[in-house]
């Protein structure tokens, strides 16, 4: 009996040098400002990555002489390194998440550990902020691979115009660079609005492209640097909404309206028709 006892007390011992498996929950950074979770890896041991909300699996985004995925589904993946990772090396993965919203990324750091190997990973998301009428501050950047995989951009490429403001003030607010930008499925503009010494800090909040049929779209509205523009000062604004494929120039009316019902209209704004594909 004693025999017994000991048998099976040794074989739910630890083997001497392995690593401590873990099933752990992590939340996805909510701003780029935030450092990303840590994940640890081993080359013998699969790491699966559950999540709460699906992704977009053919975003993944990783570098593929020293990760794995072995498998991707609606809501998960799992990955493994492809070789034995050097100590301190640092190896991060990514996926988009198939709404939209923010974080609209989630993103990790594989290493290894000497001690402990993270089996499962319960990724978390994090509520969006309450704010429907506000703009975003700058999302994370999406490397230049994802905007292939998402489709953003095809064998048409991109266009975009580019124009001057006329220096003529709006209610205190002026337009001084401007370019549009149209890819597969959307459409852009990246201006630079000036706010006169006269008039008071001024918070952009929402933009709306006008089409020359009276068609409105609601953009979605992110700033380069949170807060108000200062008396005399400027800021950058991106405007960006989807709009359906077509072969033809599209004409907008772009409103941007913001605190204390002060807007900027931008008339005859021009997103040229794609670029024609080559005939094979």
């Amino acid at each position: 009996m004693l025999a017994l006892v000991s048998g099976a007390a040794a074989a739910n011992e630890q083997a001497p040098g392995a690593r401590v498996r873990r099933e752990r929950a992590v939340t996805v950074a909510r701003t780029p400002a935030e450092p990303l979770p840590v994940v640890h890896v081993s080359g013998d041991t699969p790491t699966v990555f559950l999540f709460n909300s699906p992704i977009q699996k053919r975003t993944l985004s990783f570098d593929a002489s020293r990760l794995r995925v072995l498998d991707a589904g609606e809501r998960s993946f799992i990955v493994q390194p492809v070789a034995h990772l050097g100590d301190g090396e640092r190896q991060e993965i990514g996926v988009f998440f198939a709404d939209g919203q923010q974080p609209a990324r989630a993103a990790f750091v594989l290493m290894i550990h000497s001690a402990e190997v993270d089996s499962r990973i319960d990724v978390q998301r994090p509520e969006p902020p309450n704010t429907a009428c506000q703009p975003t501050a700058h999302a994370p950047t999406p490397k230049p691979e994802d905007f292939v995989l998402l489709g953003y951009v095809d064998a048409q490429g991109v266009t975009a115009s580019s124009r001057k403001g006329k220096r003529v003030m709006m209610q205190g607010l002026n337009l001084d660079e401007f370019v549009a930008y149209r890819g597969t499925g959307w459409i852009l503009a990246d201006m630079r609005i000036v706010n006169g010494t006269t008039h008071p800090a001024w918070t952009p909040r929402e933009a709306t492209f006008v089409g020359r049929d009276g068609v409105s779209l609601r953009a979605r509205l992110v700033t380069e640097n949170s807060g108000a523009i200062l008396p005399g000062k400027d800021g950058r604004i991106l405007a960006v909404v989807d709009v359906p494929k077509t072969s033809s120039d599209l004409v907008f009316t772009l409103e941007v309206r913001g605190n204390g019902d002060r807007r900027l209209t931008i008339p005859d704004v021009r997103f040229p028709e794609p670029v024609a594909e080559e005939a094979p």
